[in-house]
């Protein structure tokens, strides 16, 4: 059976040249990174080179010492920005961190720690996929920390993070801004300027990179003034930021990968955009459709209700003809928590929200994949739903 796969906001397929550069450095320079022998030194060098192909790609053309810190991923990425911002100061009771009432778990779950550590978490409601701005400019004095995703995992809501930014450091100057831009990375055209965030953090296995492997950008003002800590000690790797040797194989491979998609940006969203309109068209003509589409919206993700079905069971008839979506954050997906955030806080009604899929895009995906998805979707309506 063929297997049609749009499920690319879960993971997305290891490209050629990414799986090259991979058994590249396994093979040709696998010594420790910090040995000073030339096997380490070599190992080193090709760390290097992607890291500089990481800042490039954020628009930071020199980095300096510990601005590109590699992690396991994304949810390390954000953890550290999390959780290091606040370990960095001194403690004061009931501070002020500010977010989104839909983020990706990897950021609200860090939250709930703190939260039940005392913090005051103020979560900015996202109705129809937007920020709601007077309700931050009400809430944004004083707070120490604003962490607001750039695009939403399960709706593709693309944020406007840098006005919402604009009013945190307004209302509170010497606040730390981060976002986790792991599903807007080289989907959406941004650099570290247009986004104005002190931390951004990406992921690998999101284009087609290895899976394992991420970054958190830090600015040179954080660094400077010693704003992020460490979450475990070690020998000192990634400027202190993140000890353990580093993982040169994958972390090259993303590279590799980054390279790939930067020089194919263009073609690859113009190819997303219209892929993306073509599968939403002809999902309107299916009678007990609800597009859940937000006022602005990431290229690659189109949430949709098949309104009397639960997700689940459009899941499996969707994959017993080869057709792979998602009904939300693959991360959560075993979570007993069957309300999806996201969708509530798009302003959803939970029978809504039990019967919405995702439908993930990359640039390889074909409008014959994407009849053979709607025909899919077509048949599941005819089939499954109650009468």
């Amino acid at each position: 059976m063929e297997i049609i796969y749009f499920d690319n906001s879960a993971t997305t397929k290891i490209s050629e040249r990414a799986l090259q550069k991979l058994n590249e450095i396994a093979i040709c320079h696998f010594g420790n990174p910090s040995s000073l022998h030339s096997l380490g030194l070599d190992a080193e060098k090709e760390i290097s080179r992607a890291r500089g192909i990481i800042a490039k790609s954020l628009g930071v053309e020199r980095a300096q010492k510990g601005e590109i810190v590699f992690t396991s991923g994304g949810t390390e990425a954000n953890n550290i920005a999390i959780l290091g911002t606040v370990f960095a100061k001194k403690r004061r009771v009931n501070e002020k961190i500010l977010t989104t009432v839909g983020e990706h778990a990897s950021v609200e779950e860090p939250l709930a720690f703190l939260e039940k550590m005392g913090y005051n978490i103020v979560r900015v409601p996202t109705k129809e996929g937007e920020i709601d701005l007077e309700f931050l400019k009400e809430n944004a004095k004083d707070a120490i920390l604003a962490t607001f995703m750039h695009v939403n995992n399960e709706t593709g809501a693309l944020y406007d993070v840098k006005k919402a930014f604009e009013i945190v450091k307004e209302c509170s100057p010497n606040a730390v801004l981060h976002t986790d831009c792991v599903q807007s990375y080289l989907k959406v055209k941004f650099t570290k300027k247009s986004l104005g965030a002190d931390l951004i953090s990406i992921s690998g296995h999101k284009v087609n990179g290895p899976k394992g492997v991420g970054a958190l950008y830090v600015s040179p003002e954080i660094i400077k003034a010693k704003k992020l800590s460490p979450l475990f000690f070690g020998g000192g790797q990634e400027e202190n930021l993140r000890s353990g040797t580093e993982n040169a194989y994958s972390i090259c491979a993303f590279g590799e990968a980054v390279s790939e998609h930067m020089a194919n940006f263009p073609k690859e969203n113009e190819q997303m955009k219209d892929l993306q309109a073509y599968i939403i068209n002809g999902l309107k003509e299916i009678d007990g459709i609800k597009l859940n589409l937000p006022k602005n919206y990431a290229p690659h993700i189109v949430s949709v209700a098949l309104l009397g079905i639960r997700s689940e069971t459009t899941l499996h008839h969707l994959s017993s003809k080869g057709v792979y979506v998602s009904s939300g954050s693959a991360c959560s997906s075993h979570s007993q928590k069957k309300v999806s955030r996201a969708l509530a806080g798009f302003g959803l009604e939970n029978n809504i929200i039990d019967s919405s899929v995702r439908i993930s895009l990359c640039p390889q995906n074909t409008k014959e994949e994407a009849d053979i998805l709607i025909d899919a979707i077509k048949d599941a309506k005819a089939k499954l739903v109650k009468r």
